[in-house]
């Protein structure tokens, strides 16, 4: 499954995702801090869907509400909600 999801909130402004058999095969971020997002796309990367969810949900960037790990479990939920 291919997941092009538009991140509210954060730096990035667009997370292109593959999920085959419920795990993560690769994340790219467009935008957004380069170090952080490449070091999220490369740890998540082989992890189950619902771990990285459970895992990165409430994780904030500072002041703002979420953040770009967040709003990658975001995608994913939505992702396993349709």
């Amino acid at each position: 499954m291919e997941i092009h999801y538009t991140p509210t909130g954060v730096c990035s402004r667009k997370i292109d995702v593959i999920v085959e058999d419920g795990v993560i095969r690769s994340v790219r971020f467009t935008g957004g801090c380069s170090g952080n997002t490449q070091g999220v796309a490369a740890l998540a990367q082989g992890m189950k869907v619902q771990e990285y969810i459970d895992r990165c949900k409430d994780i904030r960037c500072g002041a703002k509400a979420t953040s770009c790990p967040a709003q990658l479990a975001e995608a994913l939920a939505q992702a396993l909600e349709a």
